[in-house]
């Protein structure tokens, strides 16, 4: 196998990037580590304003929360960072996924941060690569991984991860089935190897994933921009609520929270203003605001997310001025799904708060 120099490769790039008449950043490529034998081996690119790191991973490694990770405590990044999603393919890999399976606008990834898995949701970019394929130019595992580590320690990142997908690590998130449900990688097990990073760059969090393991050896990389969904749907105003609940005594509202908080985001707001006027308009209307979750994570944790968000919407409503006495809050996690769950837009549909109107069914 062809080894590549980091010290070539950034001088080759800062010389590039001296005759570029283009201010904008260069998506970087993996760029391949290990001792310089060769200098006219083939290369990848590092972003031309990205700056030399002088121990990458140990730099990373310092910057890593030794217990609980929190974002917060990660750096910024000083350097202008390339277009999303950052990278471009390690050299002489071709993506195994068409480009219509890369890119998804919206959804859900599972990755560990600390010592465990979390949720987290926003702009996704995916891509898998075949690491032993003898027709192209073949990594190993250390070195695809070295790749990625250092591209990302050069853009200010840090890894996140402090443990593996072990069965410890997937039973306390609800079991490897809960894990599955949202990871994208070569697997959530002791069988493959996975490393989280982040970046933080103007308030935006990015967090990646590279991923090896599967026979034959292949490699794959998450890239996902955290950031709350843009709402593409309408919501009943405070007569639409009123006819339904007074039609069927209940009445699904699909707000939008906090990947697994119970903080209301701000396009969750109209949609409850209409519920205080609905109950403004009838003063007489008593409701249990009920909160239900999706199947992942474990059962009691969901029952208390999902009565810590019912209780989030009670608070809403007596700031606008509702009584107490005519609202009480409950949780029942994922234990009354409306459809079975098989893909996301079924867990969408389970994750919702329902209000119902008191004595209009047995609880």
């Amino acid at each position: 196998m062809r080894l590549r120099s980091l010290t070539a490769l950034l001088a080759t790039t800062l010389v590039l990037s001296a005759c570029s008449k283009s201010a904008e950043p260069q998506a970087p490529a993996a760029a391949a580590t290990s001792a310089p034998t060769d200098a006219t081996a083939d290369t990848g690119a590092l972003a031309a304003t990205a700056p030399t790191a002088a121990a990458p991973a140990e730099a990373a490694s310092a910057a890593t929360v030794a217990t609980e990770f929190n974002p917060d405590n990660v750096p910024e990044a000083a350097v202008a960072l390339p277009p999303f999603p950052f990278f471009q393919p390690p050299s002489g890999l071709a993506s195994e996924l068409a480009v219509k399976d890369r890119n998804v606008a919206f959804d859900r990834e599972h990755m560990i941060a600390g010592d465990k898995v979390i949720a987290l949701e926003g702009k996704v970019y995916r891509d898998l690569f075949a690491l032993s394929n003898p027709d192209q130019r073949e990594y190993s595992a250390l070195e695809f991984h070295r790749n990625y580590a250092d591209a990302v320690a050069a853009l200010g990142g840090v890894e996140a991860s402090r443990t593996q997908y072990t069965d410890a690590v997937n039973a306390a998130f609800g079991g490897r089935e809960a894990v599955d449900a949202h990871y994208h990688g070569t697997c959530a097990g002791i069988d493959c190897e996975n490393h989280t990073y982040l970046i933080r760059k103007d308030g935006v969090q990015y967090w990646i994933q590279v991923s090896t393991g599967a026979i034959p050896l292949h490699g794959e990389v998450v890239v996902l921009e955290r950031k709350a969904m843009e709402s593409k749907l309408g919501y009943l105003d405070a007569h639409a609520l009123k006819k339904s609940l007074d039609a069927e005594g209940h009445v699904a509202l699909y707000v939008n929270f906090d990947t697994d908080r119970a903080t209301l985001r701000p396009d969750a707001l109209p949609a409850l203003d209409e519920v205080a006027k609905m109950l403004e308009m009838d003063p007489i209307v008593r409701l249990s605001v009920e909160g239900h979750t999706d199947a992942t994570g474990t059962p009691d944790h969901n029952r208390e997310l999902s009565k810590q968000r019912a209780e989030a919407v009670v608070s809403f409503l007596r700031a606008k001025g509702i009584a107490e006495s005519r609202l009480s809050a409950a949780g029942y996690g994922s234990d009354q799904p409306l459809v079975k769950e098989t893909d996301e837009a079924s867990r969408a549909k389970n994750r919702r708060v329902e209000l119902v109107k008191k004595s209009a069914r047995a609880p």
